[in-house]
């Protein structure tokens, strides 16, 4: 882990529900400044859900979200949007501009946010490029690419405004097994290299393994957090089965 160990993110008590469905209640839980922090679970426990109430896309029912000591649930609308600056998301998808070159769709946050003029932006532009190893592929369209460097130059735009947090959803989902090695260990790198902090929602356990620092682990039947800390503990010490099992991939 990198840098202090002071908690970057703070979320307390936090209950999210659709109509009278609960996908879970009074959540709990602290991310500490540069690690590596992986939110995993079966399908169905609220993994992606409490991802996109953390980047301030939804609203919970209760509780509270704090960045950088900064309350994101309650918190006036401008200040709300700046806080929510300082982080950048990578979704499943990658979500890329397929009209645009891989350097225009890093180059649009710094259009959209900064006042820089259009050599600068292109500068920093092609130096995230370069920090996620595909330099050589700004004047590429996305779909001239394949999936894994999709998902790399998504997380360059992610880094575009340098935030202090990267969330990612589902980073590995539809790679092979080399290629999602791959991307862990580039988030490994960022995360050691330039001290950003990872908040990663994922189901892989060879990713989990390879990437996190600490993880907490949902359960949609008890609506909640089971577990949380050092996955290979998890795996082979947890006082519970099915914490055990789901490490392992055992079925019940």
């Amino acid at each position: 882990m990198n840098g202090d160990e002071a908690s970057l993110i703070e979320v307390a008590n936090l209950s999210v529900a659709y109509g009278d469905h609960t996908v879970f209640r009074n959540v709990s839980f602290s991310v500490k400044r540069g690690e590596v922090f992986v939110i995993l679970g079966g399908s169905g426990c609220g993994k992606s859900t409490l991802l996109k109430h953390m980047i301030g896309l939804r609203q919970p029912a209760e509780g509270t979200i704090a960045i950088e000591g900064e309350e994101i649930v309650h918190g006036n609308p401008a200040r709300r949007s700046r806080i929510l600056r300082r982080i950048g998301v990578m979704y499943q998808s990658g979500a890329l501009f397929g009209s645009m070159n891989l350097l225009e769709n890093v180059s649009l946050p710094l259009e959209e946010f900064t006042q820089l003029h259009a050599e600068g932006i292109e500068r920093i532009a092609r130096m995230k490029l370069e920090w996620v190893g595909l330099d050589s592929f700004a004047d590429y369209m996305p779909s001239e690419i394949s999936g894994g460097m999709q998902k790399r130059a998504a997380i360059a735009r992610a880094m575009a405004l340098d935030p202090s947090i990267l969330f990612l959803d589902e980073p590995s989902a539809g790679l092979d097994p080399i290629t999602s090695a791959e991307l862990d260990v580039l988030i490994r790198n960022l995360s050691r290299n330039l001290g950003i902090t990872f908040v990663v929602v994922t189901h892989e356990l060879p990713s989990i393994y390879a990437i996190a620092d600490r993880v907490i682990m949902l359960d949609k039947e008890r609506k909640g957090i089971i577990a949380t800390g050092d996955p290979r503990i998890l795996r082979d010490r947890h006082e519970e089965p099915s914490v055990r099992r789901f490490f392992n991939r055992e079925a019940a």
